[in-house]
């Protein structure tokens, strides 16, 4: 009679103490730490309880649809800029996180102070945009475009927009500058 009840509070102790507690600075396809796909804007005070949020709303015709999130911790360093799918709606879904703080990684262990080589190495390349100051590397596969300055390429890529820039073209060692968690076509 008592060897049931012992296995069962074994059992459960072993459950309980195995409970993965989740990484709020860990990046996966849909989430970001506690952000995830579906978190709304009202949501944001719960999960950055312990940060600051500053709201950005465009108040002229330049800047009226422009409603950035962007999250610092108490001690002044930004983390995140998130921006929502509709501005000025709290019940709005996120539509991108840029990642700022280096402690944020890929389940790859990839961050801001990662290079080309550590993408091209863990993650399949999608497409390559060229614009007029940096290269984005998209990454479908984990919803995400990393952004790698200029001049961290060859001289002579620098400074033709229209000209195809291909892996190849990328120095291994070129840092990424920032990168963006997309969750908008999800």
């Amino acid at each position: 009679m008592h060897k049931p009840l012992f296995s069962i509070i074994i059992l459960f102790i072993l459950v309980v103490s195995c409970k993965k507690e989740p990484n709020t600075f860990e990046i996966g396809k849909q989430y970001v730490g506690l952000l995830n796909d579906s978190t709304q804007v009202k949501d944001l005070k719960h999960i950055f309880s312990k940060d600051s949020i500053v709201n950005y709303t465009g108040t002229d015709e330049f800047t009226l649809n422009i409603n950035d999130i962007e999250i610092f911790e108490k001690g002044g360093k930004k983390l995140l800029v998130l921006t929502p799918r509709k501005p000025s709606d709290s019940t709005s879904l996120i539509k991108n996180v840029r990642i700022l703080d280096p402690r944020y990684k890929t389940v790859r262990d990839i961050s801001i102070l990662s290079t080309f080589k550590d993408i091209s190495d863990n993650y399949k390349i999608t497409k390559i945009d060229n614009l007029i100051n940096s290269v984005l590397i998209t990454v479908k596969e984990i919803n995400t475009t990393f952004t790698i300055d200029k001049k961290e390429l060859p001289a002579s890529l620098r400074f033709d927009t229209n000209l195809k820039i291909e892996a190849i073209h990328i120095p291994d060692n070129a840092k990424i500058k920032y990168f963006f968690i997309n969750w908008n076509n999800i």
